[in-house]
């Protein structure tokens, strides 16, 4: 598809959020769907247990939906976010909130490691450096269910 076809598109059909498959897999794996958000795991690894929060709904800003739905959905970043520090044992999880291209809510969950990649500084995101084998990323997958 030419980037002339994507830009006509509307913004929930060219979204990997809202639409998965091969949109989704270009950047994550989803791992499982929480109360009002899916959990998918960034294929990136460069910081281990890298995920990202996704609301349901194509919504572009956290001011797009309720109060309840915002605390319902800090409810799931929570919750992974947990799963996170239990599976993988970070010294630190940055959190991000970016959209300036993709426009659907979603929270980024950053794991830094002190001996680790980037400690100290800003995230990268998407640096590009580590990809896993099919089988590391059902491993680290499994790992996080178990903790959810």
């Amino acid at each position: 598809m030419t980037l002339e076809e994507k830009q006509a598109m509307s913004p929930r059909t060219a979204c990997g959020y809202c639409m998965g498959g091969e949109l989704l897999d270009a950047f994550g794996i989803k791992i499982c769907d929480l109360s009002v958000s899916t959990l998918i795991l960034f294929r990136e690894q460069s910081h281990p247990g890298r995920c990202i929060v996704a609301y349901k709904d194509h919504v572009s800003e956290i001011t797009d939906i309720s109060d309840e739905e915002r605390n319902a959905f800090f409810a799931d970043v929570n919750r992974a976010a947990k799963a996170i520090h239990a599976a993988f044992e970070p010294d630190k999880l940055n959190y991000g909130a970016y959209g300036d291209t993709g426009c659907h809510l979603h929270m980024h969950l950053v794991p830094k490691y002190k001996d680790g990649y980037e400690w100290g500084g800003v995230f990268a995101m998407n640096p590009g450096q580590t990809f896993l084998s099919d089988a590391a990323y059902v491993d680290m997958i499994a790992k996080i269910k178990a903790n959810l």
